[in-house]
């Protein structure tokens, strides 16, 4: 190898790193898409999920919460609150808040019928069966 670096060397070790990360992204890529199916069980997707997605979506859930890493980290994750809580726990939190407890934060209350609340526990039910390859570490979030 010569002792001197030449414009020419940089501009091919430029491109071909360039060219040869971007053929890795297009391959990492191609392999998330093909394992997502199995990995998002979107086969049990219902109407009450997507209900529930529409009221989680038009409330602004995300203003304060995160679902599997996505939102605000004002309040707690909900990813994985079906599996740590459970649904008669979900609606009876929702319905309970606000809770006035002092200096804490409160949730609004969204004055959500029972059938909605059903249709919100049926999309957290669905998120929280998503192989998020353990994701959060923590289980409480």
């Amino acid at each position: 190898m010569s002792e001197t670096f030449t414009k020419a060397m940089a501009r091919n070790i430029f491109y071909g790193g360039a060219v040869f990360f971007f053929l890795l992204f297009l391959g990492l890529t191609f392999d998330t898409v093909q394992g997502l199916p199995k990995r998002d069980h979107r086969e049990n997707i219902t109407d009450a999920v997507v209900r529930g997605k529409h009221i989680w979506e038009t409330r602004d859930c995300v203003g304060c919460h995160t679902i599997l890493g996505e939102g605000a980290y004002f309040a707690p994750e909900l990813g994985n609150v079906y599996k740590r809580r459970g649904g008669d726990f979900i609606k009876a939190w929702i319905k309970g808040q606000p809770t006035g407890a002092p200096g804490r934060r409160q949730m609004p209350q969204f004055n959500l019928t029972d059938q909605q609340l059903d249709d919100v526990v049926e999309f957290l039910k669905w998120t929280s069966e998503i192989n998020t390859n353990n994701w959060p570490p923590n289980i409480q979030g």
